[in-house]
């Protein structure tokens, strides 16, 4: 495995670390700009939505430039973003920088995907996505709790510098790393098709069926992380155990993208075909057990391994299934999908939870995901005799 994936995952660190330690410093922020904090809500809430129209976009705008130019472009994006954000004094701006460094985010996670391919190859495809991937389930461990301390310790713009020195000092690297590959992403003339004409790959079956399925999981694994603390809390005694939960929850996701991006070069279907039908048990029990403090911090963990495990297998499948007829577009396939996901099920989480005022109903809206998620599958998983990238590219001639 090249050491530059790696450098990546760190990069993909501190985007993760930055999206999710805002939800920490909300008050210190209200406070210091003097909105409400409702207001500042807004600060999460753009977040995701630039993150979802960023990937298609930036991957249109920069999906001709070499992987080293890109990279680096969104890279250093997202660090004036923040620098600018910590030195803002009115909410106005920093919600600009918000969006900014959302976009920059999606821009960069876009062009690493789809490049991985040809930085790794096919055979490892999955072990190196899983390992991009681990960067966003490293700052839900160790990243987001780092992040909200350093911002009560010293306040909420030392937490934002410190975004800025890491996510600089992986640009540095990777520019450096990536010197030999200055053309990597560059399509050989007469080659190149059209954006308009890659992103007609969702006709392609295989395609379209490992994104909404992708959709589909991720919004059930983000309509349960969101209310897991409030149902911790809902427990007695439960209140200083939050912290506790949420960094099992990190850890199991943490396991599942290693343990299975060893395996889904090998085994991806049965990864999908079995996780999928496990998930819609795991959601459901995590729901009966929610009401006992002990069944939540088991089912925290396992709940993280088999969603982030399933949902990694995924997003190697949407580039690796999309890759061969549209190369540039194959990353913003996979983090549309995975960050849709993540609007979509708070969202839809949020809705039943307010009509029922219950929490725990978050976990079962989870589970129903889950269980449209493995429908999608069966339906991929009939009648295929091929893989899906032959197919793919049968279907493209």
């Amino acid at each position: 495995m090249p050491v530059v994936v790696f450098v990546l995952a760190v990069a993909v660190f501190a985007q993760g670390t930055s999206e999710f330690m805002v939800s920490g410093l909300l008050e210190q922020i209200a406070a210091d700009v003097g909105v409400s904090l409702g207001a500042t809500g807004l600060l999460t809430a753009l977040f995701a939505a630039g993150m979802v129209v960023g990937a298609p976009v930036m991957a249109m705008a920069a999906g001709r430039l070499p992987v080293r130019y890109s990279v680096t472009a969104f890279l250093g994006l997202f660090c004036a973003a923040h620098a600018v954000g910590a030195t803002a004094t009115g909410f106005a701006v920093l919600l600009v920088t918000r969006v900014v460094a959302a976009v920059a985010n999606a821009g960069f996670l876009a062009i690493v995907l789809a490049a991985l391919p040809r930085l790794v190859g096919s055979a490892v495809l999955g072990r190196a996505t899983s390992v991009v991937v681990s960067g966003v389930t490293v700052a839900c461990i160790a990243g987001v709790p780092a992040g909200t301390l350093l911002g009560q310790v010293w306040g909420w713009r030392s937490a934002f510098w410190a975004i800025v020195v890491i996510s600089a000092a992986a640009l540095v690297t990777v520019w450096m790393m990536l010197g030999g590959n200055s053309r990597e992403g560059v399509m050989p003339d007469g080659q190149a098709q059209s954006m308009r004409g890659e992103w007609s790959v969702l006709r392609q079956r295989p395609v379209l069926i490992a994104v909404v399925s992708a959709v589909l999981v991720n919004a059930a694994t983000f309509a349960g992380f969101t209310f897991l603390g409030t149902i911790t809390t809902g427990i007695a005694g439960g209140e200083r155990w939050v912290p506790v939960v949420l960094a099992l929850f990190g850890v199991g996701s943490f396991l599942g993208v290693t343990v299975t991006g060893r395996y889904n070069d090998r085994h991806q279907r049965r990864i999908i075909l079995v996780g999928t039908v496990v998930l819609v048990g795991v959601w459901l029990l995590a729901a009966v057990t929610a009401h006992a403090l002990i069944g939540v911090l088991v089912m925290s963990v396992v709940a993280g391994a088999v969603a982030f495990g399933v949902g990694s297998t995924l997003i190697a499948t949407i580039v690796q299934t999309a890759t061969p007829v549209a190369p540039r577009v194959a990353g913003a396939l996979a983090t549309t999908a995975l960050n849709i996901g993540a609007v979509v099920g708070p969202a839809a989480a949020g809705l039943l939870v307010d009509r029922t005022d219950h929490p725990t109903t978050a976990l079962w809206c989870s589970a129903v995901f889950t269980t449209a998620a493995v429908g999608v599958t069966l339906i991929g998983q009939r009648r295929r005799v091929t893989s899906p990238v032959e197919q793919v590219r049968a279907d493209a001639r």
